[in-house]
């Protein structure tokens, strides 16, 4: 089984939108990797944000298009400061869900995923991205990046 990160697509600013949610590239960019992602018949059984409505956003973008069989709901623990440690102990790896976030926190938790520290940056989010990781063994620091879909080759 494996989980999907995903980076709230890009939003607009604090003086557009005080609650900052996505913009029409935004927007663009989420339905664009949300069809790729379709195409390639990836399975995801729920969609989880942290709630800002940026995140919420993207993750309704993304339920359009991978129409998982659960509802898109609400997960504490992702927010962009919250601590990946914990997140990474309550992880459930046997569900295939959708984590639409924001960084540092995203990077932060596939560097700890991957290494066992959240200080070595293995691998830079794009707004509106996926990172695909699967867990090999057991424990907490088992994981692998298996593929990445993001908006841009730059």
């Amino acid at each position: 089984m494996s989980i999907y990160l995903v980076q709230h697509g890009k939003s607009l600013s604090k003086d557009q939108d005080p609650q900052k949610g996505i913009s029409d590239q935004g927007k663009e960019d989420s339905i664009r990797i949300a069809q790729v992602a379709k195409m390639y018949k990836i399975n995801v059984s729920r969609i989880l944000h942290s709630g800002k409505k940026r995140a919420e956003q993207t993750a309704m973008i993304f339920h359009e298009y991978l129409e998982p069989e659960k509802a898109i709901g609400k997960q504490d623990g992702i927010a962009p400061m919250d601590d990946v440690k914990i997140f990474a102990q309550n992880l459930k790896t046997k569900s295939d869900i959708m984590y639409v976030g924001h960084l540092p926190f995203m990077e932060k938790l596939v560097s700890y995923l991957a290494t066992g520290s959240e200080e070595y940056i293995v691998f830079k989010f794009q707004n509106s991205g996926i990172v695909c990781m699967e867990q090999h063994t057991g424990d907490i620091t088992g994981w692998n990046i298996k593929w990445a879909l993001m908006p841009r080759i730059d």
